[in-house]
């Protein structure tokens, strides 16, 4: 007798887990960026839209902020996001080999910059520039990947939007029912990433990328394991 399939039951699980490794993501993020902004001269790898706004101010000449170190961190986040697009083109829903490999990409650049920082203490300009543009880079994989997947309310680099909805949608405003646990600890989770990356920093940039890389291969391995082949079961 062929057992009964509860395929809901399934759906739920995998939607969990896809949550549970997006909001991981979110975390590291939060380190990323404290470390890139504490250790690479007031610049965001993660999060574009503070790049954007130094860049504006930076280019009026306001408090001597940088103008080169976010110009190349927005390119490179671009370019890693092109990149990942254009590979996930015609992957089909959910997570896939694909996934994985976009994500083991983002753990090897991350491990790359880490180990450079490990080498050179102190980087000179050109090499902390080099660091920059590969923190946006794997940050454009990653946020790719997770647009890829799909899982509402959570991207890992931003919660601009996350925040919008939490208000917008709560008791006190629309009164809609919403998944305000989902933002809520997307938007807890990047800060605490970011208090942590602004503790480890004092032990130098390395320990900081190097515990994001540890996240990514911990996702990497579980969505490879749990979740390539369920298509629009990860969704949430």
């Amino acid at each position: 007798m062929t057992p009964k399939i509860n395929r809901p039951r399934t759906r739920d699980a995998s939607s969990r887990t896809a949550l549970s490794l997006m909001l991981l993501l979110t975390f590291s993020t939060g380190i990323i960026d404290a470390v890139g902004y504490l250790g690479l001269d007031r610049v965001f790898t993660g999060n574009m839209t503070g790049n954007v706004v130094i860049l504006g101010m930076a280019l009026v000449g306001a408090d001597g902020l940088p103008v080169l170190g976010p110009t190349i961190a927005l390119v490179a986040f671009m370019l890693g996001a092109l990149g990942a697009g254009r590979a996930l083109r015609t992957a089909g829903a959910g997570w896939s080999g694909r996934t994985s490999a976009l994500l083991c990409t983002v753990t090897v650049i991350l491990l790359a910059c880490a180990l450079t920082t490990l080498l050179l203490a102190d980087p000179a300009q050109p090499v902390a520039l080099g660091i920059t543009g590969g923190l946006g880079a794997a940050m454009g994989v990653q946020a790719a990947a997770a647009r890829h997947l799909g899982v509402k309310d959570v991207t890992t680099v931003v919660v601009t939007s996350t925040m919008t909805g939490l208000a917008a949608e709560s008791w006190l405003g629309s009164r809609v029912q919403q998944p305000w646990v989902r933002r809520f600890l997307a938007i807890i989770l990047i800060l605490l990433g970011a208090a942590v990356g602004a503790i480890v920093i004092r032990a130098g940039l390395a320990l900081g990328i190097l515990i994001s890389a540890l996240i990514s291969t911990v996702v990497t391995v579980a969505g490879h394991t749990r979740l390539r082949h369920r298509g629009v079961e990860v969704a949430g």
